[in-house]
């Protein structure tokens, strides 16, 4: 079992105006925002940087010498294509940041295909991403839209935002959202609390009761790849941290220039797969995973983790379950507590994919 933070960070950090109460809302919004956007690729040799008037920011100039207003994302992006720290740009005044981005777009490093971001707001055309050319956009309002398609408006189905240690929300508010969306990237947290998994003999002997869950997050600008993380857990507390999470699956599609087909053919359909499954057909897998015993331990664990990992998921199960490691499941509680020691994020999540993995075919 884990905690899972991700939530929480989101609801912890995110501006008023990145919050949504529904799925229709934020696909409203995005629906603008993919409207007024328009995505080109030009030479970084096409790109300059401009003092703004007032030389307190700068100004993206293009081919056609016409100018946008870089978000701090965008700014970054260029910052890496220039070779220069974005983080010390930033402290520069505006007209030598200016000249560093110039220097380092026009002369000191090769001449490149950039894909540009282009999107028209009330202060005018903003800069929102500078990637490489082949970059395979999939647009988050065509998540969200896959998203609403199969779960509804996030509020009223089965998932829907998640309630308050299993408490239904009385109404979705900005300040208990789990559905976020700006310019950089979107995060959407759904759960079905109420069909929930019994499991019996989850901890010390006692009948346990899970809710599924799964996080969605994409980023249009290359903030991300498309994530969806599904999982079991206990409940979600007011600051919508996941407790007693068992994840269970995700599913990572790079922004390449397949992703858009990728999307459709595999992200797509996981989650109606998803939506469709019943609380029983898990609870199946789970109870399967619970009456699989394992004879040879050491060897099962040691195949995919090698014998050092191993005895280090076997002491950290006695130590939280107060017994050896017997089934499949206990071998995946073992793995998944395990890997909350491991400092690095991806290293992190690819071990929990690999714990996870082991309820397949049980």
């Amino acid at each position: 079992m884990t905690n899972l933070m991700q939530a929480s960070k989101q609801w912890a950090t995110r501006p008023p105006e990145e919050r949504f109460t529904s799925l229709p809302s934020m696909r409203e919004k995005l629906e603008t925002l993919r409207a007024n956007s328009r995505a080109s690729v030009v030479s970084s040799r096409q790109l300059g940087a401009v003092p703004t008037d007032d030389n307190r920011g700068i100004l993206i100039e293009g081919p056609g010498g016409h100018t946008a207003a870089p978000t701090n994302w965008a700014f970054g992006q260029l910052a890496n294509l220039s070779g220069a720290p974005a983080h010390y740009l930033r402290t520069l005044p505006a007209p030598l940041a200016a000249d560093c981005l110039n220097y380092g777009l026009k002369v000191e490093r090769d001449a490149i295909d950039t894909g540009v971001l282009l999107t028209r707001g009330s202060d005018g055309i903003e800069l929102r991403a500078a990637t490489g050319p082949r970059y395979g956009r999939i647009w988050n309002v065509d998540v969200v839209r896959a998203l609403e398609d199969r779960f509804g408006d996030g509020v009223s189905g089965d998932f829907r935002v998640p309630g308050i240690f299993g408490k239904a929300l009385d109404a979705v508010t900005s300040g208990n959202t789990t559905l976020f969306a700006g310019d950089r990237d979107m995060f959407v947290f759904l759960a079905d609390e109420v069909n929930r998994i019994e499991l019996p003999n989850r901890r010390d002997g006692q009948t346990g009761q899970l809710a599924r869950g799964f996080f969605v997050t994409n980023s249009e600008t290359g903030a991300g790849a498309l994530k969806i993380k599904t999982f079991l857990f206990d409940y979600v507390c007011a600051n919508r941290i996941v407790w007693g999470a068992h994840e269970l699956e995700e599913i990572s599609i790079r922004h390449t220039a397949s992703a858009p087909d990728r999307f459709i053919e595999e992200a797509a359909p996981a989650l109606l797969a998803y939506a469709n499954a019943s609380a029983s057909s898990v609870s199946d897998v789970l109870r399967s995973a619970q009456s699989a015993k394992l004879e040879k331990v050491d060897a099962f664990l040691a195949a995919r983790f090698g014998p050092r990992v191993a005895d280090r998921i076997k002491a950290v199960h006695v130590a939280e379950e107060g017994r050896p490691i017997e089934t499949v499941w206990d071998a995946v509680t073992g793995s998944t507590a395990y890997a909350r020691s491991i400092p690095w994020t991806a290293d992190r999540v690819e071990f929990e994919e690999l714990a996870g993995e082991m309820l397949e075919g049980v």
